[in-house]
């Protein structure tokens, strides 16, 4: 997918309270950049940060972290955020593959929110659900390992059920059509999914889990 480029990325949220810089440094410490022992949800791709926003807004307990590969989309979670004071929630720029470098055994939650489905094989590897990223996520989980999936690709969604059943998770929840099932299943929507509704596009969603 191709992303606008924005002018100055890098240094405008260098400047943001939010971004965090060296992230390395807080592995197993995360609570102590949030000053609090609150739950660590984690969404990987978090884009212009519409989801994570909502959640943190919507959950004050729980502690956020999103984790965005390219800086001209962090920017417009950045620019979003002035006009809030949301303390449960910190953004990182970076690459997915090094999570297990910035994080140990502390996050109770995945989210994977319209991830970059990557559909030749030869990509398999990038995926967000395929076995390379659930041996890393782990290194990651508390005891408890819980994903949550949204996405309107059908072939991302067949190779995460394929995937995650292949590697012992239990679904809490499959939905083939996310906005039918909403009465009963949770959803804040981002801008893209918005507008994946009003054209009618089916949206995919997956609840899964593993005890250790």
């Amino acid at each position: 997918m191709q992303y606008n480029v924005v002018k100055n990325a890098d240094l405008i949220i260098k400047k943001s309270p939010y971004v965090v810089q060296n992230a390395s440094k807080y592995k197993n410490r995360w609570h102590e950049l949030f000053k609090n022992n609150n739950p660590i949800h984690l969404e990987l791709g978090m884009g212009r940060g519409d989801s994570i926003i909502h959640m943190a807004m919507k959950e004050p307990n729980v502690n956020f972290i999103g984790v965005e590969l390219y800086a001209s989309q962090i920017v417009s979670a950045v620019v979003q955020l002035k006009r809030f004071n949301l303390n449960n929630l910190k953004l990182i720029c970076m690459d997915a593959m090094d999570i297990d470098n910035v994080f140990g055994r502390e996050i109770d939650t995945i989210y994977l929110t319209f991830s970059e489905p990557w559909p030749k094989p030869q990509d398999e590897k990038k995926r967000f659900t395929s076995p390379v990223y659930l041996k890393k996520y782990d290194k990651i989980f508390k005891r408890r390992k819980h994903i949550i999936l949204k996405t309107d690709n059908r072939g991302l969604f067949a190779y995460s059920l394929e995937s995650l059943s292949k590697y012992w998770y239990t679904f809490n929840t499959v939905s083939l059509n996310l906005h039918k099932d909403e009465r009963h299943i949770p959803n804040i929507m981002t801008d893209f999914e918005q507008n994946y509704r009003k054209e009618g596009r089916t949206i995919y969603y997956l609840d899964a889990y593993y005890e250790d």
